[in-house]
């Protein structure tokens, strides 16, 4: 019996090795593991044997039916991947497997910072105004105090595409579109988050950047106003601690006009390479409504007051997370991006 088992596990072995589908497989393991099987049979005669025998022979049927087991799981496995893959060749995808994980996208810091100053002035009750970003003549430069052959228009060097179409140079067109349509409605309160252009190019400056304008107009407003708004919103932007200071500047469409400084960040105000060792950098431009440009927008300057201010995204998103180069937030470098 010792010998007829171990001819019937060398066979099974063999055969199996042989198989060339599942169908075959199954096959062979009802011959020899089934009710009926070679195997089985064998061992349902082991109640003839010695009592000194059995344990023996019970000991080789267990060692060949786990070797007939063990091959018929290898080979399965095979001839499945065999299937696989043909089944591939044929169909040209494989709807079982897992699919390939998705990677989530995240805000552009820029886009992060443009939505923490909508929030920001939103929550004072301002709405948000939006403009061409291809202008007149009129509207970017003649409207806003800043005639043809005004000396100030080289501040803004810009790309025209005919002598009266051009590409914005700030959003401050759209302060005075949205004074046309409001007269004489007040207060008007809006801020203008849009692109702008410049003939820049440069570690901090590009040709395309990023400005929100704000504007609030109003009977009695005046420059505490102002001081006001512009010192809570940079508090919100970086912190609490912030201090602001108002230097005397010129801006042809303000009167009187300030430059806005903020306590250096990376310092606190001590004095560092970042700020020149002041403890300030500059953020904004800003100042109240020049009288010219609301009366060409339709109101009664003896009656009505305004401020506004321009910021560029730019500069408070490189401040806000210590960013020393402009040209990295266009690149997009996903080393970069994924740190937001």
């Amino acid at each position: 019996m010792e010998e007829k088992l171990r001819r019937i596990g060398a066979d099974a072995l063999r055969e199996l090795s042989n198989a060339g589908t599942l169908e075959d497989l199954n096959e062979l393991r009802v011959k020899y593991l089934g009710k009926k099987g070679e195997l089985t049979q064998v061992m349902r005669g082991m109640g003839a044997l010695s009592a000194e025998e059995r344990p023996l022979i019970g000991q080789i049927a267990n060692e060949v039916r786990s070797l007939i087991e063990k091959e018929l799981t290898t080979r399965t496995a095979a001839l499945k991947e065999v299937a696989r893959e043909q089944r591939l060749r044929e169909e040209g995808i494989d709807v079982t497997l897992p699919g390939s994980p998705l990677l989530r996208g995240g805000k552009h810091p820029l886009t992060i910072v443009t939505e923490e100053i909508q929030k920001f002035f939103l929550g004072l009750g301002y709405s948000i105004a939006e403009g061409p970003e291809i202008e007149t003549d009129y509207y970017n430069f003649e409207a806003l105090n800043l005639p043809k052959d005004h000396p100030a228009r080289d501040m803004q060097d810009t790309f025209f595409i005919s002598d009266d179409t051009l590409l914005r140079t700030h959003t401050s067109p759209v302060q005075v579109r949205t004074m046309e349509k409001t007269v004489p409605g007040l207060p008007v309160k809006v801020i203008v988050p849009g692109k702008v252009y410049r003939r820049d190019d440069d570690a901090t400056h590009s040709p395309m950047f990023n400005q929100v304008e704000g504007l609030a107009i109003d009977r009695r407003i005046t420059f505490s106003d102002l001081k006001g708004t512009l010192d809570l919103f940079m508090r919100d932007i970086f912190g609490p601690k912030t201090k602001t200071r108002f230097r005397p500047s010129y801006f042809p469409f303000t009167e009187p006009s300030a430059e806005v400084d903020i306590s250096c960040v990376m310092c606190g105000g001590k004095g560092c390479r970042v700020c020149s060792h002041t403890g300030w950098l500059e953020i904004l431009g800003s100042g109240m409504v020049h009288p010219r440009v609301l009366e060409v927008s339709g109101y009664n300057s003896e009656e009505v007051t305004g401020f506004a201010f321009g910021l560029g995204v730019e500069r408070i998103t490189m401040l806000k997370y210590g960013i020393d180069d402009l040209r990295i937030l266009f690149e997009n470098d996903l080393r970069f991006l994924q740190q937001f």
